[in-house]
């Protein structure tokens, strides 16, 4: 007879130093310039280990949600424009797909710079979906 004891269970990670909290809250912000999956992953990884990177993950996360419902909605209107418009439209509709671009990097870059420095930052605009 084999003696089997059950394997210890798995310690939580330790909590991040508040250089470590401002770096991983900055670098939240950052990435949304990459999209929704750089602070979507952060905030997974490390909220629960520091209230600032929880804090700051959640803001930028529900920056990317709403940036990317305004991408999804001027996609559908830039369509319906540019068939109605016989393609006149689709030079002004890219235009506000690059505004949009450019609002977004302009919005995550002040973030971290803010975060960056432990200030807390909020987006001008964003669905507060994620509480």
């Amino acid at each position: 007879m084999t003696d089997q004891t059950p394997p210890a269970a798995a310690q939580p990670a330790a909590p991040l130093s508040q250089a470590e909290d401002r770096q991983w809250a900055s670098f939240a912000h950052l990435g949304g310039i990459l999209w929704i999956l750089p602070p979507l992953i952060i905030w997974l990884v490390f909220k629960d280990r520091g209230s600032f990177t929880n804090q700051e993950g959640k803001e930028s996360l529900n920056f990317q949600i709403t940036i990317t419902i305004a991408h999804v909605v001027v996609m559908i209107i830039n369509a319906i424009l540019t068939v109605v418009t016989f393609g006149l439209w689709g030079l002004i509709g890219g235009l506000l797909t690059f505004a949009l671009w450019v609002v977004t990097i302009i919005f995550c870059i002040q973030g971290f710079i803010k975060a960056k420095d432990g200030i807390a930052y909020r987006y001008p605009f964003a669905l507060r979906l994620i509480k």
